[in-house]
Order: C-alpha cells, then structure tokens, then sequence
C-alpha cells in the first residue's frame, strides 16, 4: 500500500499555520480540527511542524506564554517528509527510527497532505486483514 493509497481513504486536508503565529492560536486550530500536529507553512514553503508534545517540552514545561511564543521559535524545522509513491513500510521505518508520529506528503516540492503513524498503522491492519481472508479462503478450498 502506498502514502497516495492511505490519503485517497483518509483524505487530503492539510491544516497548516504561518510561522508568525502564536502557538496559542495554533493550539486553537489543532484542537478546532481535532489534530495532535500542525504544519507550519509560510506561502507554498513548508518550515516546520508543532505538535502537542512540542507544546508541552517547549512552553508549558519551561513556563512560557503561548499568547507571547511565537510557532517558529518552538517548531520542528527539521521535517521528515514522504512522497505518495512511498510505500507503508518505508513510512514505518521512518517514524519509528526518528521517533515521530506525522509525516507531510510532498509532491513536487508543495505539501499535498499529512500521514499518522494511526494512518499506518489502520493501513497495515486492513493488508493483513486481507491477508487472512485469503488464507482462510485458500486452506477452505
């Protein structure tokens, strides 16, 4: 199963935020949208990712404002992306290895929309749900 599979079932909504936002108002759209992570996009250039841990190390822990904190001072710059061509696997092993939970999708350079390890995880429950099935329906025969 490939990333372009996983987002023709979830969807392709991108929810993304301005650098010059305050975490405060990123918070507001991550719990409006019902979302652990949000991009941060300045025009097409994809700059970062906040997340709720994010939130919770770099503001609450260390007693800042989140009204006062601006996304581009606590984000993660360093995005760790994928294409749709990408295979589940592929993904895995990224979030696993890097110890993340959300990988934006490229494809050609712009954002066209953001994968969960919850997403892969449903994606290779359902292959080996399948696989079963038709296991079960060989060793019926």
């Amino acid at each position: 199963m490939t990333v372009d599979q996983i987002l023709n079932a979830k969807g392709k909504n991108v929810f993304s935020v301005r650098s010059t936002t305050t975490v405060y108002e990123a918070l507001k759209v991550m719990g409006d949208k019902n979302i652990g992570a949000i991009l941060i996009i300045d025009g097409t250039d994809l700059k970062g990712i906040l997340s709720e841990r994010d939130y919770a190390r770099k503001i609450v822990l260390k007693d800042k404002s989140s009204k006062e904190t601006f996304v581009h001072e606590i984000m993660e710059s360093n995005v760790f992306t994928v294409q749709l061509s990408n295979n589940i696997d592929d993904c895995m092993e990224l979030m696993s290895s890097k110890r993340i939970r959300h990988l934006p999708v490229l494809e050609n350079g712009t954002v066209v929309g953001i994968i969960s390890i919850s997403d892969v995880v449903k994606a290779i429950i359902e292959i080996q749900k399948d696989t079963i099935h038709h296991l079960n329906s060989y060793i019926s025969q």
